[in-house]
C-alpha cells in the first residue's frame, strides 16, 4: 500500500498480544468465562472516582475518565458472574491453572520465570471494571522468538484479568452499560520489545506468537478473545500506543496509516514554523456568536440554539487552509481536533471555517463569524453548539491540541477502526496507575513447577507440521494452513472421534472457513462443541459432507440450535436404504433405454443421474450399493 522507507523514518514498533484463556474459570473465583445473551438477572448503577497513588499522584488517564462524569449500569447473571465480580466479595486465590497456562507459554519463547508473582492493580475507571482497577502479574521476563531468520526479543509475559463488555449507551450519552460476564477471565500478555521495522514484520511476529499460543491448548477461539496493541514511533515523532487491534490481517494497514498521520502532522509543524505561528498567538479567548444563527438554516446548530445552548468561536491565528489537510484516508486535521472536542468538551463535534461553507452555514454567517472573532484570511475559526460549560471545555481540547501541533506530534493513546484508521482515545498513562494488591497473596513459582512445565512442553509447529503430513496423509499446503489456524487441536480431536477422513476435516477448517468469512458467515460463533457435533453427524450418516458448509452457517445465524435442528430447518436429513429404493427404481425405470444401449457404462450415467437428485442427502456408497443390486 506504502511507498514509505521505513528505514530511513525510524520506524520502530512494540506488540502486546492479549488472548484469553481456556482454563474453565475465571482468574479470582470459579464463575464460567461464558458470555450471556439473555436479559441479565442483576443490574446496578454505580460512578467511579479515581484514587491517588501511594505518593499522592492521580493518573492522568483516570482523571481524564473521570471528567466525563459518566455513570455505569453493570448486568450480570449467576452463572458467569458473583459477588467477587461485583466488587462486593474480596477476591479469591488466583488460577494456578491460568499460571501454568502462561508459564507455558513463557517457556515455549525461552523467557525466565519470576520467583514470586505479586498481584498489581493498574487503575481503570471509564466503567469496565466494577473495582475501578485491573488486577495484573508479571510472570516471566527476557525470552525471545524466532521469526523468520531474525530473533526478536520478548520482554515480559503478565497474566491478567480481562474487561467486562460494553454494550450499550442511555439516550443520555452519560450512562454506560457493561456485562459483567467476560469481566475477570484469564488473559495472557505478551510484549514485544520495540525491534520491528516494518509493517509486514509486525504481521508476522504476531502470527508467530498467536502459533506459540494456539499450541499450548489452553486459549479462546472466536472474536473479541485475542487483541493486539500496537506501539508505534518514528524519527522526530513519538510514541503512540494503538489499543485493539482485532484482526491479524489489519495490523499492516494500521501502522502505515499511523505512519502518514505522524508524518503529515509533522509537516504541518514545519508549515507553521514557516508561517512564524507561535504559542503566545493561539489563545484560549472564547467568544459567543450565537446571534449569528438566530435564522440559520443548518439544521444542527438551529437544533442547540432552539434547546438555549450556546454557539462559541476561537480563532486559531494562522492556521487558514491547514484544518483540512488530509492525514490519512477520511481523516483531516479538522478531525484530529474534532476527536479532542468531543472527548474533553462532551460535544458532538466541531466546525471550522475550512470547509465553510457547508452544513447548512452560508458564506454570509461565515464572513460574520471571522469580524466577530476579528479572524483574517490567514486564520482559521473553529466554533461549536452545545452547553456553555462544554462548549468553552471543547473549544480548551482545540487549542491546547494546536498549541501542541507547534511541536509535532503529541504523544496519546489512540483505538484501532475496522478500516484501520485510528481515533484519539485518552491521553498516555502515567506511573501513579500502578500500585500493589493487598487482597492476595503472592504466588511463589517453585523450580519444580517449572521443570514440570518444560519436560511437557506443547509439540513446536515445525514438528507438528512434519507430524500432520505423515499421520494423516495430508500434503504439505493442507498441512500448514492446518498448523496456521486456531483449529489445529480441534482437527486432530474431530479425526480421531469420527469417521470423516482428515483432508475433508482439514479443508474446512481451513479453505471453506475462511471463504465463509468472506462472504460474511460469523465464523466465530460456532463453537468447538457444534463444529464436533457437525462432524459426527457426517461420520455416522446422518448428513452428507456436501452440506457442511450449509449447516456451518445455518448455526451461525442460530447460535442456540444444535445440528440436528439445522438438518430439520434445512431439509438436509439423509435418506434411509430404505427411502432410496424406490428413487432408484424410479430412475432406473425412466431411463431403460440408456441401460440396453450402453451396457456396463449405464451405470456411471445413472450414478451421476441419482446423485444430482439426492446430493446433499444421501451417502453416495449406499447409492452405489443400491443401485448395483438392482441392475
Amino acid at each position: 500500500m506504502s511507498t514509505i522507507d521505513y528505514s530511513k523514518i525510524g520506524l520502530k514498533i512494540g506488540l502486546e498480544i492479549h488472548q484469553q484463556l481456556n482454563v474453565g474459570s475465571k482468574l479470582f473465583c470459579s464463575c464460567q468465562p461464558e458470555l450471556f445473551k439473555d436479559e441479565p438477572e442483576t443490574t446496578f448503577l454505580r460512578r467511579l472516582r479515581p484514587t491517588q497513588s501511594e505518593l499522592g499522584q492521580i493518573d492522568p488517564t483516570t482523571f481524564f475518565e473521570f471528567q466525563k462524569g459518566v455513570k455505569i449500569i453493570y448486568e450480570a447473571n449467576r452463572k458467569s458472574a458473583c459477588l467477587v465480580d461485583l466488587d462486593e466479595e474480596p477476591p479469591h486465590s488466583l488460577n494456578m491453572d491460568a499460571l501454568k497456562v502462561v508459564l507455558t507459554a513463557s517457556l515455549m519463547m525461552n523467557m525466565q520465570p519470576v520467583n514470586e508473582v505479586h498481584i498489581m492493580r493498574k487503575t481503570i475507571i471509564d466503567g469496565s471494571s466494577t473495582t475501578g482497577f485491573q488486577r495484573t502479574c508479571i510472570i516471566a521476563l527476557n525470552g525471545w522468538i524466532k521469526v523468520g531468520e531474525k530473533i526478536i526479543a520478548i520482554q515480559a509475559t503478565n497474566l491478567e484479568e480481562d474487561a467486562a463488555r460494553k454494550t450499550g449507551t442511555e439516550d443520555d450519552g452519560k450512562t454506560i452499560r457493561y456485562r459483567l460476564d467476560r469481566l475477570g477471565i484469564p488473559l495472557i500478555e505478551i510484549s514485544t520489545a520495540p525491534v520491528i521495522y516494518s509493517p509486514l514484520e509486525a504481521q508476522q511476529v504476531a502470527l508467530t506468537i498467536g502459533k506459540i499460543l494456539r499450541d499450548t491448548g489452553k486459549v479462546m477461539r472466536g472474536l473479541g478473545v485475542i487483541r493486539q496493541d500496537v506501539n508505534i514511533s518514528i524519527t522526530d515523532g513519538t510514541l503512540i500506543e494503538i489499543k485493539g487491534v482485532q484482526e491479524l490481517e489489519l495490523i499492516p494497514t494500521v501502522i502505515e496509516y499511523e505512519v502518514q498521520r505522524q508524518l503529515g502532522l509533522l509537516d504541518i509543524k514545519e508549515e507553521l514554523h514557516k508561517r512564524g505561528i507561535t504559542k503566545d498567538v493561539l489563545k484560549t479567548e472564547f467568544v459567543d456568536i450565537t446571534n449569528i444563527f438566530k435564522e440559520s438554516k443548518s439544521k444542527v446548530i438551529r437544533k442547540a440554539v432552539d434547546r438555549d445552548h450556546k454557539v462559541f468561536a476561537v480563532k486559531l491565528s494562522g492556521f487558514a487552509g491547514l484544518l483540512s489537510k488530509e492525514l490519512i484516508p477520511n481523516f483531516r486535521v479538522g478531525s484530529e481536533l474534532s476527536d479532542y472536542a468531543k472527548f474533553w468538551g462532551r460535544v458532538g463535534g466541531i466546525f471550522h471555517t475550512d470547509e465553510m461553507p457547508n452544513y447548512g452555514i452560508t458564506q454570509e454567517e461565515v464572513i460574520k463569524i471571522c469580524k466577530t472573532v476579528s479572524a483574517t484570511e490567514k486564520d482559521s475559526v473553529v466554533f461549536v453548539a452545545d452547553t456553555d460549560e462544554n462548549c468553552k471545555d471543547a473549544l480548551k481540547a482545540v487549542v491546547e491540541r494546536v498549541q501542541e501541533a507547534l511541536i509535532g506530534v503529541p504523544a496519546e493513546t489512540r483505538t484501532a477502526k475496522d478500516d484501520g484508521t485510528t481515533r484519539y482515545m485518552r491521553p498516555r498513562p502515567g506511573a501513579a496507575r500502578m500500585y500493589p494488591e493487598t487482597d492476595i497473596p503472592s504466588q511463589i513459582i517453585t523450580e519444580e513447577l517449572v521443570k514440570n512445565i518444560q519436560a511437557n512442553l506443547p509439540e513446536p509447529a515445525e514438528k507438528k507440521l512434519s507430524r500432520l503430513m505423515t499421520q494423516y496423509t495430508l500434503n504439505e499446503k493442507l498441512s500448514k494452513q492446518i498448523v496456521d489456524s486456531e483449529y489445529v487441536i480441534l482437527f486432530e480431536e474431530i479425526v480421531k472421534e469420527t469417521n470423516v477422513t482428515a483432508s475433508t476435516v482439514a479443508a474446512f477448517l481451513t479453505e471453506t472457513v475462511k471463504s465463509l468469512k468472506r462472504d460474511g458467515i460469523a465464523i466465530e460463533n460456532v463453537g468447538e462443541k457444534q463444529i464436533k457435533s457437525l462432524f459426527a453427524a457426517v461420520g455416522s450418516g446422518l448428513l452428507a459432507k456436501e452440506a457442511i458448509a450449509e449447516v456451518f452457517s445455518w448455526l451461525a445465524k442460530n447460535t442456540t440450535k444444535t445440528v440436528q435442528s439445522a438438518t430439520i430447518a434445512l431439509g438436509l436429513k439423509m435418506f434411509t436404504e430404505a427411502d432410496l429404493e424406490p428413487i432408484v427404481d424410479r430412475i432406473i425405470t425412466t431411463n431403460k433405454n440408456i441401460i440396453e444401449k450402453n451396457n456396463k457404462d449405464a451405470f456411471s450415467m445413472l450414478m451421476g443421474i441419482i446423485m444430482k437428485e439426492v446430493r446433499g442427502k444421501a451417502n453416495p456408497e449406499l447409492v452405489s450399493k443400491i443401485l448395483k443390486q438392482k441392475l
